[in-house]
């Protein structure tokens, strides 16, 4: 297993996966979003930023395989994100199952240098308030697979970040 880990964590094809899984996630967003009319809020909004980051960081990493350096830096931010994901990916299902109670509001909470709601709308504006997120099947919602997919990703990279510096 550390053989493979060792081998993942110098190969483009792992950064193509990566950039795969983010679009495929966007993907399935924008259709939950623009063909079911289940409309975005903040903290949903705040997870499609992460998935956004990781796969541009993906895209940057595919082309610097080369350098020891830029790998292990980049697997090591590559598990801060997946670390930021899995925190909003909690946050939307604590507040959908009533575990906590935060201030989910109408606003993205950006800077205005940082304005993605502003620049890209279709992608990045808020449309509704937070606590439900919709079914997938069998009574399984959107969060509870999110939560799921988060901590498997995390778990891959932190595991893959380590292996980097193992070679």
């Amino acid at each position: 297993m550390k053989e493979l880990l060792v081998n993942l964590s110098t190969q483009r094809r792992y950064w193509a996966a990566l950039v795969m899984i983010g679009f495929t996630l966007e993907c399935g967003a924008l259709y939950f979003q623009y063909v079911l009319d289940e409309w975005p809020c903040v903290l949903c909004i705040h997870v499609r930023i992460w998935v956004v980051a990781f796969i541009l960081l993906g895209l940057i990493a595919f082309f610097c395989t080369a350098s020891t350096l830029a790998m292990r830096v980049a697997h090591g931010l590559n598990t801060m994100i997946m670390a930021g994901l899995l925190e909003r990916s909690w946050n939307v299902l604590a507040v959908e199952r009533g575990w906590i109670f935060g201030d989910c509001d109408m606003d993205l909470g950006m800077p205005s240098w940082f304005a993605l709601d502003k620049w890209i709308p279709s992608l990045f504006e808020v449309q509704t308030a937070c606590g439900y997120t919709p079914l997938i099947i069998f009574n399984i919602t959107i969060a509870e697979v999110l939560l799921v997919f988060s901590v498997l990703l995390l778990i891959m990279s932190a595991a893959v970040f380590i292996a980097s510096w193992l070679d």
